[in-house]
């Protein structure tokens, strides 16, 4: 059972690197614990599968977390033109949505799946799934091979593309950083990142299955302002989710862990300022006079929010608009610019899209992926210390480091 290289790990970065290093003449093996390859694929982009960003690489960078500079190589010799150009050959189309969102013209991941296992299958690979790598087989700091399921599969390059913890029914539950480890790898703080939050107190409950558009969501750090999201969000029966507060919860986990008091605002109305609204807010009042201040809400809020929102504000719903007061008022304002949540904590790895931490980037080539410890182990995809906010930017990272990795697998 000897090959050249061996990739564990049929994810996006497994699949990549597979495929170019069997391009390039090499035999290779690719082996999943799983019984079907590419589980966890399938789930991105709610089944639709985003599939990179149109982002330049200098602007993709600035999205990386802890150090996008670290792609800059891998990105100049793979980056998003080539992975489209890959699905093209395959015939699977593309489109370009809001935010340079590329998805597959179908809006079925499945497509982009099954584009990986054909070519990889065309470049001769060796898939075999349902085998659990145990170990890693090294002498001397010299990659040999790996023991899966208790068979030796021997090679001269060994590429460790496992996932990291999010979503491990799919496979991905953290095993790669175990493998790591014993050849004395450092993995960085381990945490969920794109991951829902939960809330203090029964608010966010109540609103449970409405989402927002186009508002404003603000960290506070200990009453510090610590970043800021626009665009959608969802409340839900334990806090906040949608992709707003998926990419914030990148800072809220990590202040959460440092045991700092959190919370977020929501500016349900971001394009006036306080001034403006305090002006439409006076003149909707006057004008509709008699109007009940119930009804009055209906104009300025989701219709599901009206009522949550007055008994938050201990109101008399049956208050005519002309009884409101000026503290009244300030008080409707401020509410509208500040609606506020006590982060209590996170959603759990099985709900996260992505996992922070890993295998730090001070130990592998960037170059290369290649272990600076182990001759002939190299890394990709999720398993790096390396994480983004929503886009198509984590399966590029994974894309593109995969590709490299393959790219730089010696054979025998």
């Amino acid at each position: 059972m000897e090959y050249d290289a061996i990739v564990v790990g049929s994810g996006p970065a497994g699949f990549l690197a597979a495929g170019r290093a069997a391009e390039r003449g090499l035999s290779v093996l690719l082996l999943e614990k799983m019984k079907k390859p590419g589980r966890k694929l399938l789930l991105t982009g709610k089944g639709r599968c985003n599939i990179t960003n149109n982002l330049p690489v200098n602007e993709f960078i600035k999205h990386v977390f802890p150090s996008g500079r670290f792609l800059r190589y891998a990105f100049s010799h793979f980056y998003s033109k080539e992975i489209l150009n890959l699905l093209e050959r395959y015939g699977v189309p593309v489109n370009l949505e809001r935010g340079g969102r590329y998805f597959p013209k179908s809006n079925k991941s499945v497509d982009v799946l099954r584009t990986f296992i054909k070519w990889n299958e065309d470049l001769n690979v060796k898939i075999l799934t349902g085998k659990r790598v145990e170990k890693l087989l090294a002498k001397n700091k010299v990659i040999y091979g790996v023991e899966a399921d208790g068979q030796r599969f021997l090679a001269r390059s060994v590429i460790l593309a496992t996932g990291g913890k999010s979503y491990p029914a799919t496979g991905s539950n953290g095993q790669g950083y175990e493998l790591a480890k014993q050849l004395g790898h450092t993995v960085e703080n381990v945490r969920p990142s794109l991951v829902p939050l939960e809330t203090e107190g029964v608010l966010a409950k109540k609103l449970q299955g409405l989402t927002l558009k186009n508002v404003r969501a603000v960290v506070w750090v200990n009453n510090k302002k610590a970043g800021e999201e626009f665009g959608e969000l969802l409340f839900t029966h334990f806090g906040l989710s949608g992709p707003i507060i998926l990419t914030l919860s990148r800072i809220v986990v990590d202040e959460l862990q440092k045991n700092n008091e959190v919370e977020i605002t929501i500016d349900l109305k971001p394009a006036l300022d306080e001034q403006k609204l305090d002006t439409r807010l006076l003149r909707d009042l006057n004008e509709h006079g008699k109007k009940k201040i119930s009804n009055m809400f209906r104009s300025w809020l989701p219709s599901s929010m009206v009522p949550v929102f007055i008994d938050l504000m201990e109101m008399d719903p049956d208050k005519a608009c002309h009884q409101i007061s000026s503290k009244e008022r300030k008080q409707i304002r401020y509410q509208l610019k500040n609606l506020r949540f006590q982060i209590t904590g996170h959603r759990p790895f099985n709900e996260a899209i992505i996992t922070a931490g890993g295998i730090s980037t001070k130990e592998i080539s960037p170059k290369t992926m290649e272990s600076k410890f182990i001759s002939g182990l190299h890394f990709a995809g999720e398993m790096i210390d390396l994480d983004a906010k929503t886009g198509g930017f984590n399966l590029q990272i994974a894309y593109s480091t995969g590709w490299l990795a393959g790219d730089s697998a010696q054979g025998t």
